[in-house]
Order: C-alpha cells, then structure tokens, then sequence
C-alpha cells in the first residue's frame, strides 16, 4: 500500500510540469501586438458594473464584514464626488467612463483603502447640467476691441431660439488663463522652426501673470508629446519650447484632441478661468486617428477658444491654411496668416489683446433634448457696426 502511494505522488509531480507547459503556451499563442497597438481617442466603451463585495466565509467573516463596510464607504463617497465643469448638458450615461489614456478598457471597480487621487485618475465624474458658457470677442469695423460693453445690447440665439434665462455675464478682462501651446515639429516646418520657438518664448513671457495664470507646452509630429506641464514659470515653459525637436509627419488633430481633453479639460480650478489654445502649424494632417471634426468637437467641449497661427509663408492660401480657418473659426478664435516669418510676433501680440478683452455669457438653454444634435450659437450685437466672434455651437449629449 505504501508503494502504491510513493506511485501516486511520483505521477502528480511528473504531471505538474507539463501542465504549467501548457498554460503558458496558451498565454503565449495570444497574439502580443493587439496589445501594443493604440485605441483612438474618439473610442468609447461603455463600463461594466463594478464587482459586488464578496459575502464573508465562516474562515473570514470578521475581516469580510470590515472589508464591505469600506467598499460601500468608497462607492459613496465615489458618487458625491463633486463634478467637474462642463459647458454642455450632460447624460446620465456620461457619468461614468473609463481613462481618458486606456480608452478601450473597463473600470475597475473601487477598492477598501484606495486613494482618493487613485479614484480620480480611473473615474471621471459629471452631473447633468443645464447651463452654457460662451467667451466671445466684440470689435469694430476696423477690428478693434469694444470694451465695457453690458449684456443688454446683445441678443443671443440657442439652436435658433432664445434662451430661457440669462443666468450670467461678465466682462471682466483679466480672467486668469489657461493656455496650451501646441507646436508643430514635423519636417514641414524645419527651415523656419527656430524663430517659431522664439517668437513663442516672447508670448508666453509677456503673457503669463505669475499669481494666476498657468500655461503648458506641447510639440506634436506623429504623436503628440507635453515638454512643459501647467506651470506660471515662463523659465520653465521657455524650456520645454526648446526641448522640442522637428522630425517625422502630422498628427494635427491628435494633438488638438489630447490637449483638449487630457489638458484643459482635467485642469481643476476653483475659479473661472479663459481656457484658450495656441496653435502652431501649417495645417497639413497626415498621421492623426481622428478627425478634424472629432478634434473641433473636443475642444468645443473643452471650452477652448482656439487661435490658429499658419506657418505656411506662400503668398496664397493652401489646404492646410483652411484647415486652419475651420478649427480657429468653429472654437470662436482667429486664423492669423504671416506673410514673412518675422510676423509671427505679432499675431502672438494680437492673441495676448485678445484674450484680455472678452466677455462671458451664460444661459440655460430653451427646450433642450438631450439627442445628440449639434445646437448652434449665435450672440448677435445690437449695434450692428460691432462684430461679434465666439464658438459656432455644440452638440447635446443623448440621454
């Protein structure tokens, strides 16, 4: 009998190996590259339910019982969570998502003793809103700023309808910024690159005040890539500005997209702020993942005022030039187009009078449907020798 066991024993360790072999081939036949290879950013997938806690076994009833109790504190807490701001209604389907950064995979379900910043970086959170916010710009014929101008003498249009009610104006034109600088560094644009990261150190310099605005920088060729994150210190924004290095294709409307969404959009501030972008580039997409319609619409969510700046110096527009335009025109910015490369300064200079003399209008929306359609924006000056310039709309997110 005893030999019959030292048997048994012999063939269970002789069988351990092979399957070990096994399990690991399997793991090994999966195909690595699915892996590797990015999501778009315009992909969404809609979470699971997080797991429920498991019930406690009679071996760890007490630590069990422990353990849920603070699973439900986490998932409470998770759900009060203040949210963030947005200029559009939001769904209830919208109050979930999974990262930014790992588009295509499921939330985790919260765990006991979990950090409170962990959550934030796995969950983003939103309440439905009924409140939009327009920055707009008033000039003359001449294209001078109009100053000091009252909400009365303006009329404002929501999908063609006037609103329900006002619900805030101000013309306050030192807002602090938040301004992303976003730096073309393909090879389109290497014989004229150094007075451009020049000419960009000026900007910033002058523009960025010390005790309430904040700015970053970003240089894009195939991929999109943050040299200098928020800081006020122009020190450090000149050295990211420098750090960047031309070479490879486009991926223009990426870039736009991830420092809408994964900049300006996450940026949490306690106070109103002018979210607005520098864009730096001669428009010729070649690389991007998404759209230049995916990457307008972020930034309309963003709340971003997108000022474009075309470093193609030809003396006629091209199609990058009008890629340009639509971008800078649907965000409530301004194209600007150097005939020389030394007139990049100054649209820079135009852009820092600009984002000091602007005004701010919020109103809840008239006979909302949370369907999906774009809803336009119109702000129509009473005086009609006033130009009015602001973001062309944004799309009602389905409920």
């Amino acid at each position: 009998m005893k030999n019959f066991s030292v048997l048994i024993g012999l063939a269970a360790l002789l069988a351990t190996p092979a399957f070990a072999q096994t399990s690991d081939g399997q793991a090994n036949n999966q195909n690595p590259a699915a892996a590797e290879l990015p999501s778009a950013p315009s992909a969404v997938a809609m979470p699971k339910e997080p797991a429920p806690a498991t019930k406690p076994t009679p071996q760890n009833g007490a630590a069990s019982d422990r353990a849920e109790a603070e699973t439900k504190v986490t998932l409470k807490s998770l759900r009060n969570r203040p949210s963030e701001q947005s200029n559009t209604p939001v769904s209830p389907q919208d109050s979930l998502t999974p990262p930014p950064d790992q588009p295509g995979k499921e939330a985790p379900a919260p765990t006991a003793g979990k950090d409170e910043n962990d959550d934030e970086s796995q969950y983003r959170i939103k309440r439905k809103v009924d409140e939009v916010n327009v920055t707009f710009t008033v000039t003359d014929k001449h294209g001078h700023f109009i100053k000091g101008l009252t909400k009365d003498v303006f009329n404002v249009l929501d999908d063609k309808r006037p609103p329900e009610a006002i619900r805030g104006f101000s013309a306050d034109t030192n807002l602090p910024l938040r301004v992303g600088l976003l730096i073309d560094a393909s090879n389109s644009v290497r014989d004229r690159f150094k007075f451009e990261q020049e000419a960009a150190i000026e900007f910033l310099s002058q523009i960025v005040r010390p005790k309430s605005d904040k700015a970053f920088v970003l240089g894009f060729d195939t991929t999109p890539e943050v040299t200098q994150d928020f800081t006020n210190a122009t020190e450090q924004l000149a050295k990211g500005i420098r750090m960047i290095r031309p070479g490879g294709g486009t991926a223009l409307f990426d870039a736009l997209y991830y420092a809408s969404r994964d900049k300006l959009m996450k940026q949490k501030d306690s106070e109103p702020v002018r979210r607005a972008i520098i864009l730096l580039s001669d428009g010729d997409d070649n690389q991007s993942r998404v759209t230049r319609e995916e990457a307008i619409e972020m930034a309309q969510r963003a709340e971003v005022v997108v000022y474009t700046i075309s470093t193609n110096l030809a003396p006629n527009k091209d199609r990058g030039d009008k890629v340009m335009e639509r971008i800078a025109e649907a965000t409530g910015g301004r194209s600007f187009f150097p005939f020389k490369i030394q007139d990049v300064s100054n649209a820079f200079t135009d852009i820092q009078e600009e984002l000091r003399s602007q005004y701010v209008i919020a109103y809840k929306p008239a006979n909302f449907v949370g369907d999906g359609h774009y809803r336009s924006i119109n702000i129509i000056a009473q005086n009609k020798k006033f130009h009015v310039r602001s973001r062309k709309g944004y799309f009602a997110p389905k409920k």
